[in-house]
């Protein structure tokens, strides 16, 4: 027998998430999918089906039938398997918790019958709903510090600056999502919540290693599916605002490398060679087609065309620079001055303007400057 006292259970919840401490998530898979957290694993103790059967037991019978009925449907075998996971989660994750929606009957359950098997394992008190109440508390804290906003046409590398920069925080990075028509990754966007839960945790890491500002990319609302939370939004439409004025060139350069180049290497190594080319081929045009009409059908259709050609002249060849043929234009008669017309509205907040190493070089002496 160990002497080691068993851990108890915890409401620390900022420890949780500066540490990515393990979490084994028992509620059911419908609720996992809805919101969960980066660092939790599902193991339902029961599935959707088995969930819904004992919450319509509870309203029409009460507490005690419906815990009844889910010692009924969670028996014999099941009942072994489940635990089966449980415990072999346990053993590989020896220092994490387990939760359930409000750390009540199901996490004490679990609890209950791990200990039966021999493993003193703790809850999260108050669950999932404690967590995530912390989180977007943590949201409401966040958007109170000062902000700068990182501008600039598209291709400027607004990303890329506030990647580089210790106090940037890559919004689109956590919403998986590059913002334009053409900004989807790889990576599939998650749930709403699940996106605010990455951010939430991203700032109190941030704040936890000394940030007590933030630098942002000037984003709107919407991040492909996902919108900024209010707080975080709402202080940004008040944020003083750098931009990046860099040659058109050096904008197109980094377009064709970032969308045209690194996607088809990336669906290709994601997908294989023929399928990867075909996905990456819809990829393109889906984006155009996504803003066929505020580019109107005769430009739109002129650009499809052109997309086409570049994409037959890259896969005989490899080379990418006939992506220019439809990328210039769509630059210059549709983001360049769709981006000019929301700036002008900012201009008053503009306190910078410079190439991206100016930009740059001014955001690190603004923050200095401007310490608390």
């Amino acid at each position: 027998m160990s002497s080691t006292p068993p851990r108890a259970d915890t409401h620390d919840y900022r420890r949780i998430f500066l540490q990515d401490i393990p979490l084994i998530d028992v509620r059911a898979p419908v609720e996992f999918q809805q919101g969960a957290f980066a660092n939790a694993l599902n193991l339902p103790l029961m599935n959707d089906s088995e969930r819904q059967a004992v919450g319509t037991c509870y309203k029409q019978q009460g507490q005690h039938a419906a815990i009844a009925l889910g010692h009924r449907l969670v028996n014999g075998r099941l009942r072994e398997q489940r635990t089966a996971a449980w415990l072999a989660q346990c053993a590989q994750w020896p220092e994490g918790y387990i939760y359930c929606f409000r750390g009540g009957l199901r996490s004490q359950l679990v609890q209950q019958w791990l200990r039966e098997a021999g493993v003193a394992y703790p809850r999260i008190s108050g669950g999932y709903k404690a967590l995530r109440h912390f989180l977007l508390d943590t949201l409401e804290q966040s958007a109170k510090l000062p902000m700068v906003l990182v501008g600039g046409n598209t291709g400027s590398g607004k990303t890329l600056l506030v990647n580089e920069l210790a106090e940037g925080i890559d919004l689109e990075g956590a919403a998986r999502h590059r913002g334009s028509s053409f900004g989807r990754t790889l990576v599939a966007q998650s749930s709403q919540i699940d996106f605010e839960n990455r951010l939430a945790v991203l700032l109190l890491k941030k704040q936890h290693g000394g940030c007590r500002r933030w630098i942002l990319e000037d984003e709107g609302r919407i991040i492909g599916s996902n919108n900024l939370p209010l707080p975080i939004f709402n202080r940004m439409q008040q944020a003083p605002v750098a931009v990046i004025d860099d040659p058109f060139e050096v904008r197109l350069a980094r377009l064709q490398d970032e969308y045209i180049v690194r996607m088809r290497i990336g669906f290709e190594q994601t997908y294989g060679a023929e399928l990867g080319w075909q996905k990456y081929a819809e990829y393109l045009h889906h984006g155009l087609f996504a803003i066929r009409r505020r580019l109107g059908m005769e430009r739109f259709q002129l650009l499809t065309q052109r997309l086409e050609w570049a994409l037959q002249f890259q896969y005989a060849g490899g080379n990418s620079d006939a992506h220019q043929e439809w990328l210039v234009p769509l630059l210059q008669h549709y983001y360049d001055p769709m981006y000019h017309y929301q700036l002008e509205k900012k201009s008053r907040r503009i306190i910078f303007r410079g190439n991206y190493a100016e930009v740059r070089e001014f955001l690190m002496t603004y923050s200095q400057n401007n310490g608390e």
